[in-house]
């Protein structure tokens, strides 16, 4: 794309099309279909009260709906954006134990350091030596947990697990785009036989956002801060902009990240832990399904953008509606919802020979339990994983 494009332009009405409309609106809506849950978890490892949770998708909603509209409209193409999702569920296991406004302090850092590599270039060069086998490694090392929690969870409900899961197996080979989104409607099918639900308690409000002030620690930094950076670089941006690639698109890679970390910077203080260059939705809104014509995609996102604003500002709505359902649904959407995240990871983790070893221990601890000097299984898992690829690479010079 020429540097002389303009700053900020409103769409044509030409460039509107039904498809691109239809295409923005599902794949915002997907992000809040599993990706979601995660938070509650999240909330609930850490008791963390309702008041958080919406002003936590308050920001993550609004920051990743200016993302949408700002870089669509100026470069003209699908840029998709959302939070950080394979973060959010990092932050499961990081968060509990750790201060609160060091935690939002640990996000401010890592949308830092995404604005250091966006500016100074330094981005794809990280990518370059980056061995994305640990990263794959780091977030199949967490996912893991959900995915186990889901057969967990069928003890206490076997029909609603076994259901869903069924659905989700078959509907992921029939409407792969469309099995999430699917499988959770038929969980709420079978929970309207089974179980009482009852949304008489949802408060349709316009919410506003709460403001928590940072703190920052080195224990923050290297427990959250750089596993968070380190999976939205290996699990967002770079597949993201691959599937641009993919579809005859040449991205400002530099400006994306360094776009998304101020944005982050900006918006940690509402507890949002991270926007990034969508990946799981984004090619939705950039294959031909979204428009026969490349140059006029660019309106899925900007559709996406509305979609947004929509969701953050009836957030605390939002919240009450997913508190609605019992615990143990939420468990399995999002057990069901990162299944195919940790497919993918896993195949990446293990896909180079040379560095299988290194990506394996980095899986196991990162699975475990292991907490040495106050820092988390995940900075040990890189750190060790890390280790054994040096140590291997000076051995067989």
């Amino acid at each position: 794309m020429s540097d002389h494009t303009p700053l900020f332009s409103f769409p044509s009405l030409k460039d509107w099309s039904l498809s691109a409309t239809l295409a923005g609106i599902l794949a915002s809506t997907m992000g809040y279909a599993g990706p979601l849950v995660i938070l509650f978890q999240v909330a609930e490892s850490s008791n963390l009260n309702d008041t958080v949770l919406s002003s936590w998708i308050w920001g993550m909603s609004i920051a990743s709906g200016l993302l949408c509209g700002w870089f669509s409209l100026r470069y003209r193409m699908p840029l998709l954006f959302a939070w950080n999702a394979p973060g959010s569920a990092l932050l499961v296991t990081l968060v509990p134990g750790i201060p609160w406004s060091d935690v939002i302090g640990a996000y401010i850092m890592s949308g830092s350091i995404l604005l250091f590599l966006g500016v100074t270039g330094l981005f794809e060069r990280l990518v370059n030596r980056l061995p994305l086998t640990l990263a794959a490694a780091l977030l199949a090392g967490i996912l893991v947990n959900f995915s186990l929690a889901l057969f967990s969870e069928m003890t206490q409900s076997p029909l609603l697990g076994l259901v869903m899961f069924s659905a989700y197996i078959i509907l992921r080979h029939l409407l792969p785009r469309y099995a999430i989104m699917l499988t959770i409607a038929v969980g709420v099918g079978v929970l309207a036989i089974i179980y009482d639900l009852s949304f008489h308690q949802v408060e349709w409000q316009i919410s506003t956002p709460h403001w928590y002030m940072p703190s920052f620690s080195l224990t923050a930094l290297f427990s959250i801060s750089l596993p968070l950076m380190l999976v939205a670089v290996s699990g967002q941006f770079i597949a993201g902009i691959a599937i641009l690639r993919q579809d005859k698109y040449l991205p400002p890679s530099n400006q994306i990240v360094a776009g998304s970390g101020l944005m982050s910077i900006l918006f940690a203080p509402t507890a949002c832990h991270g926007v990034n260059l969508s990946a799981i939705t984004a090619a939705i809104c950039t294959g031909s399904d979204a428009n026969y014509d490349s140059k006029k995609r660019y309106i899925g996102p900007v559709v996406a953008m509305l979609c947004y604003f929509i969701f953050g500002i009836f957030s605390a709505a939002l919240v009450s509606v997913v508190q609605a359902f019992p615990t143990v649904f939420i468990a399995m959407v999002a057990g069901i919802a990162l299944l195919g995240a940790l497919e993918g990871s896993l195949s990446q983790a293990l896909s180079q020979p040379a560095e299988r070893e290194a990506a394996l221990c980095t899986f196991l601890i990162t699975a475990s339990d292991l907490m040495l000097l106050g820092l988390s299984s995940a900075f040990w898992g890189l750190v060790i994983g890390g280790s054994i690829i040096f140590v291997q690479r000076y051995l067989t010079k």
